[in-house]
């Protein structure tokens, strides 16, 4: 019986797609939320005044529950966006991205990205700051531009925290659900419907032995990713100077 389960999910086209999604949406947030974060905290670590004022605004998100950032988020994008876009004219926005099969992942990336941004960001921050100012004085004297610090500096002495940040990101984002649920509930459909909310949608149902095989399916591949992630790092990861 438990194998007829396994046969059964990887046939079962709902949690194909689910597994899909999430890989997808995990990948692109993970590049997006890292992208903005780094070069947000290599602002937040520069010469710029209000600096402490600015590094508050940014994690604010951090102290917000998941669940009303996607419904803050939900009532911008169903409401407020289209008001915008029928009085402008704008067709494109004249109707919620959220009832597009095709573009209401886009609404996920975008509100997991403002929600963790800040965490990512911090981590980054504490990784700037260990870089000597003295290593970036003598590049400059050699006559290195900023383009070249960044990519043989930089980027070289913060590469641990990218690799925990990404790490943690694929952890997060694979689990990803309350801001799912807020925004979309899955749909429109199933489009956007998230391996972690099939299986609890599945225990709710009664469905146990299949959501069971489909959990441990999940944690497989969460361990199979994560174990090439640190196989890819070993060795290459640097924690400051």
């Amino acid at each position: 019986m438990g194998l007829r389960n396994y046969v059964a999910m990887f046939r079962d086209q709902g949690i194909v797609s689910a597994y899909l999604f999430t890989l997808g949406f995990a990948l692109v947030t993970v590049i997006v939320v890292n992208v903005l974060a780094f070069f947000l905290a290599l602002g937040l670590t520069s010469r710029i005044r209000l600096q402490a004022a600015l590094r508050t605004v940014f994690v604010l998100p951090m102290v917000i529950s998941g669940i009303i950032i996607a419904f803050v988020f939900k009532f911008l994008f169903s409401t407020t966006l289209p008001s915008i876009g029928s009085a402008l004219g704008i067709e494109s926005l004249s109707s919620s991205i959220l009832a597009d099969e095709s573009l209401a992942w886009i609404a996920i990336v975008v509100v997991t990205a403002w929600s963790t941004i800040p965490s990512t960001m911090l981590i980054y921050i504490a990784g700037l700051v260990t870089i000597p100012d003295e290593v970036y004085e003598a590049a400059s004297i050699d006559g290195a531009g900023p383009a070249k610090r960044l990519w043989n500096i930089t980027l070289p002495l913060v590469s641990g925290f990218i690799v925990i940040n990404t790490i943690l990101g694929f952890k997060n984002y694979l689990n990803a659900y309350d801001i799912v649920v807020g925004l979309t509930d899955g749909g429109p459909g199933t489009a956007t419907r998230t391996v972690a909310m099939s299986i609890f949608k599945g225990f709710t149902g009664g469905d146990y032995g299949y959501q069971m095989a489909n959990a441990f399916v999940f944690f497989l591949i969460s361990i199979v990713i994560a174990v090439i992630q640190l196989s890819i790092t070993r060795g290459k990861a640097s924690f400051g100077a």
